[in-house]
């Protein structure tokens, strides 16, 4: 089984992807189980790139798929999380245990100390977590040393002998084009050590984290990516990771239809050096929700630009509205599409013209908490510049308006 987010869409007023298919594969346990959930109750996305100490050597450039795999499988790794059954509740028929299971999923080495980096929804909630490396029937017992749930990452660490550990190398995800050719490694419906190929179909993706932040800057692939591949690389033509394949979207077929997304190696590299260091991740918060302004859109409401981003709340105490950006206090629904009309609209930060919500969180995950962002705003036919200090973003959206 598996857990399915809402298919991506985009509304004429909307501008951010959402939900997408977290690929693990659920087993059952005794006489029932549950799906797979993404934690919602821990920190959140990307900031500054610092370099992790990755030790690996990579293939040379242009290897074929076979070269690839020969060099790079013995690193990509076979997880299994056990989690506990949830407490029943006196409103569950037969009075079953919630939520138990086996997820299975992929990662891969990273180091020769034994750490393994994948998805955080594929160790959620996980009592025990074991681990196969390779081919190898060898099983080790991991722990977890942090996770991202704003990335989906988590890493995890196992005692192995170094001889047994291959640890493959982080690529530069910014150099990856589209019509790359790639190749994915992992473990699809359990399938072990399983290869599939293809490029790099569009780069700037954007897709949900379990805990309803935006994950920026991701990779979508036509490699064929199902259940059970959660966490494991998708790797370049010079057999480095560039991508950690998380999500696909199904088109309401269950498995794979040629769209798959992956969280960038930059992004990875600077989540494993946080989780390295203090077992979580700190990230920027904007706390506002926004629509991108069209011309259609400027049309519809009669608004005085044509791009831009209409500001349709500023979080509660927030930073934005700490820095007295304001959001919208009239309620309207413009073909179908629910929104807050009145508020500021941003038209530039820090002197860059704003085109598009995507643009707004791409900013903000590049910055770090105590950053500050000059963000010039229309308002009531007046221009006006404040400045924003962004502050740590709250452990989930839920209760944020998924405020960025």
């Amino acid at each position: 089984m598996v857990e399915k987010g809402k298919s991506f869409s985009r509304t004429p007023f909307g501008s951010a992807l959402v939900g997408g298919l977290v690929v693990a594969v659920l087993g059952w346990v005794a006489i029932a189980a549950g799906l797979v959930h993404g934690s919602s109750n821990e920190d959140t996305l990307p900031a500054p790139l610092t370099p992790a100490p990755i030790n690996a050597k990579a293939t040379s450039k242009g290897d074929t798929v076979a070269q690839i795999y020969k060099a790079d499988s013995a690193g990509v790794a076979f997880i299994e999380a056990e989690r506990p059954a949830r407490p029943t509740s006196p409103l569950d028929f037969f009075g079953l245990p919630r939520g138990g299971g086996t997820a299975t999923g992929s990662g891969f080495v990273i180091d020769t100390d034994g750490h393994i980096l994948t998805n955080n929804h594929v160790v959620a909630r996980a009592q025990t977590i074991r681990v196969k490396l390779g081919s190898s029937n060898t099983s080790y017992d991991a722990h977890v040393v942090g996770t991202d749930p704003a990335t989906d990452l988590a890493l995890l660490k196992i005692d192995a002998p170094s001889s047994d550990l291959d640890p493959l190398a982080l690529g530069d995800s910014s150099s990856v084009q589209v019509g790359d050719p790639v190749v994915a490694i992992g473990n699809p419906f359990g399938l072990d050590q399983t290869a599939t190929t293809g490029i790099v179909s569009a780069l700037q993706r954007q897709i949900q984290a379990p805990n309803g932040f935006s994950i920026s800057n991701v990779i979508q692939t036509d490699a064929s990516i199902n259940p059970g591949n959660s966490g494991g690389p998708l790797i370049n033509s010079s057999g480095q990771v560039i991508g950690i394949t998380s999500q696909i979207e199904t088109g309401g077929s269950g498995g794979s239809v040629g769209i798959g997304f992956a969280i960038p190696s930059n992004t990875a590299r600077q989540v494993v050096s946080q989780l390295e260091q203090s077992g979580k991740v700190e990230h920027a918060f904007l706390g506002i929700t926004g629509t991108t302004i069209t011309p259609d859109v400027a049309n519809a409401l009669n608004l005085p630009v044509n791009s831009g981003v209409l500001v349709e709340q500023a979080v509660n105490g927030g930073p934005a509205d700490a820095a007295g950006i304001r959001g919208g206090s009239t309620a309207a629904t413009i073909q179908g599409t629910s929104l807050r009309l009145g508020g500021d609209i941003i038209i530039e930060i820090d002197g860059r013209k704003i085109n598009s919500m995507d643009q707004v969180v791409n900013i903000v995950n590049a910055a770090k908490p105590g950053d500050t962002l000059d963000v010039t705003v229309r308002r009531s036919g007046d221009t006006k510049t404040l400045t924003v200090t962004l502050s740590n973003r709250p452990s989930s959206a839920s209760g944020q308006s998924l405020g960025r």
